[in-house]
């Protein structure tokens, strides 16, 4: 028996939407599977959440069950532009199935809170409207980090790995989802082999920081859950004093250094495994570029603190080391309050925000690729003026850049300033102050986590009005997406056959 839904127009825009909404049934089938891993640890913790993690599993594979069995008829081979759709309804139907543990387990927790704190975890922002989080059931802890983890590398990047198994193929995913400018650089021949082996890389890197973090004093729970949150990036923690409240430069240096890993490029950790040679890392133009930076940075805000009389040298070196490279590769961990500091230093830290992490990385904001290219884009025009006849192509690490890429940032580079004017302008329209606004913007779009002032590292996003945390939520999936991603979906164009 034929579904009615078969006699739509071969126009109608449901016959692009329904064959997405077939393989998003599959994969959220797929995803409250990952369930099992907090209900397994409130078996071991016996912290009496694990029947909201049954319910919540329960719950999400018989919808995802019904989306598939309901759109069954219209399963295809997805093309290029369903790519877009499908990675927006997984990164906000994703987030609706974290939600459901979350206002469960915390009493009074409304909706859009609970959806801001998923969002959060899964775009690896970091952002937090939960107080108490020392007190928290372990598992639930655990729930938040974990979703730090899988979108980390990326849902989509995942997916990918298993798409074949449900008959999906996975290109246009992975093209749609995967940030940065080039995007068709492939470690393998095979698109499911390259996913494969970058989540390889991610598993590796995070066990390698849980066995250090646990070798530093921490217990368990804090060690993965904060290997889980360093090597996503997301900036999570278990304890409202986030990384201060451990008091440790042991702890504050292991999670640092795994900072650094994840904000480089992961198919330069592939290639620098595969080859057995640190090689890779000295030929990475961007991991090059990132690490002189930062240097720079943390030397000269230390200078600046000491000079301000804030901290002695080594005291605010060590502040400034962990507090930079947290905020500077948009993990968001905190072991002062920065805000305290004299204003120049945390609005340095956001401005980071924006540019220090890699593409191919875990971070968030305009990626340093694009960074080099714009800067090396300038210094061609300059020259330019001077010599009009001079033929100067744009190169990043020995390579030749095609115009279309440059165009294509140039772009980016507008839309992605463009929104941050644009929602701050909405959010001081909502009520918030300028600096409040500005920051929680910056730090929500790059992922980056606490802003300044109202949402700075001492204070968190609870403070904000309904409409202030959605257009927040807003801003995080924006920057997740890379805003061309997202962007796209809003325009006409993209709707016509």
């Amino acid at each position: 028996m034929k579904s009615p839904l078969r006699r739509l127009r071969a126009d109608s825009p449901l016959l692009k939407v329904l064959p997405i909404a077939n393989v998003l049934g599959k994969l959220v089938m797929l995803f409250s599977l990952t369930l099992v891993f907090p209900l397994g640890v409130s078996l071991l913790a016996q912290d009496a959440a694990d029947m909201h993690f049954i319910l919540a599993m329960m719950g999400s594979f018989i919808a995802g069950a019904l989306l598939w069995l309901g759109t069954r008829y219209f399963e295809r081979e997805l093309k290029p532009r369903d790519g877009f759709i499908l990675v927006l309804l997984l990164w906000t139907g994703f987030a609706a199935v974290g939600t459901v543990p979350l206002m469960m387990a915390i009493p009074g927790l409304s909706f859009t809170d609970a959806y801001f704190e998923a969002i959060s975890g899964l775009t690896t922002t970091g952002a937090t409207v939960l107080s108490g989080l020392d007190t928290l059931p372990a598992s639930i802890n655990f729930w938040r980090h974990f979703l730090n983890w899988v979108g980390g590398m990326g849902i989509i990047v995942l997916a990918v790995a298993v798409l074949p198994l449900l008959g999906v193929g996975g290109m246009q995913l992975y093209k749609a989802e995967t940030p940065g400018p080039i995007k068709d650089s492939k470690l393998t021949p095979r698109i499911t082999e390259t996913a494969k082996n970058l989540w390889l890389i991610y598993a590796a890197l995070t066990l390698l920081c849980t066995l250090a973090l646990k070798a530093a004093g921490l217990s368990w729970l804090d060690a993965v859950c904060h290997a889980f949150a360093a090597l996503s990036l997301g900036g999570f923690s278990t304890h409202d004093a986030s990384v201060g409240f451990f008091d440790s430069l042991r702890v504050e240096m292991i999670l640092s250094g795994f900072m650094l890993l994840a904000a480089m490029n992961f198919a330069t950790h592939f290639l620098a495994w595969r080859g057995k040679s640190l090689l890779a890392y000295v030929r990475d133009a961007e991991a090059k570029a990132m690490l002189l930076l930062l240097f720079i940075s943390i030397l000269g805000c230390a200078l600046y603190l000491s000079w301000h009389n804030v901290y002695p040298f080594f005291t605010a070196l060590r502040h400034v080391s962990f507090n930079l490279i947290s905020i500077a590769t948009d993990s968001g961990f905190a072991s002062v309050d920065y805000d305290q500091w004299p204003i120049f230093v945390p609005l340095w830290m956001l401005f980071l925000s924006c540019i220090t992490a890699c593409s191919g990385s875990t971070g968030g904001g305009i990626k340093m690729i694009r960074t080099l290219l714009l800067a090396r884009q300038a210094s061609r025009e300059m020259i330019s003026l001077l010599h009009p006849s001079a033929v100067q192509p744009v190169r990043v690490g020995g390579a030749i850049i095609p115009n279309s890429v440059i165009f294509s940032v140039l772009g980016f580079i507008f839309l992605y300033f463009m929104s941050i004017v644009t929602l701050t302008f909405v959010q001081v329209a909502a009520g918030m102050d300028f600096i409040s606004a500005f920051t929680a913007i910056i730090a929500c779009i790059n992922n980056a986590g606490p802003g300044l002032y109202q949402v700075g590292p001492a204070e968190n996003y609870s403070s904000l009005s309904n409409f202030q945390v959605w257009v927040c939520s807003f801003a995080m999936l924006l920057g997740r997406l890379e805003v061309f991603t997202l962007l796209i979906l809003f325009t006409p164009a993209f709707w016509r056959k």
